[in-house]
């Protein structure tokens, strides 16, 4: 079958798009792109086909896991060779740990902005 489109950013609306970019530049290792910095639309620079994007939305409220008051709506997930280790360093960059964890082979946390994301035990 021919595919109707390729994916190429996974955009995420945020009060501040400088700072979650940065946050996510840690976690994945991607830059961010210099020329957009201290714009309303700030993107990483990706090794492969599909990007992070971070956009300014001034009236954003973060959703609330779990929960259906505020949907999360989408999440990212991040594979890790070591649960403990990942945690570490993403509590140190900013990330809170989330109350709730259904797993045992992932674990939920929020960016600074209050998107949930995982770290997932790489098999």
């Amino acid at each position: 079958m021919t595919p109707i489109a390729r994916l190429s950013v996974i955009a995420l609306d945020c009060p501040d798009p400088d700072s979650l970019a940065r946050f996510y530049a840690d976690i994945t290792g991607w830059p961010v792109d210099p020329d957009d910095e201290g714009k309303d639309w700030v993107e990483l620079v990706a090794e492969g086909a599909v990007t992070i994007a971070f956009q300014r939305a001034p009236g954003y409220r973060p959703p609330r896991w779990p929960s259906d008051e505020h949907p999360q709506q989408l999440h990212m997930d991040f594979d890790v060779p070591d649960l403990d280790e990942g945690e570490r360093r993403v509590l140190e960059i900013g990330a809170r740990k989330a109350e709730v964890q259904p797993g045992t082979t992932f674990r939920v946390y929020l960016d600074p902005a209050g998107h949930p994301f995982c770290l997932v035990l790489a098999s």
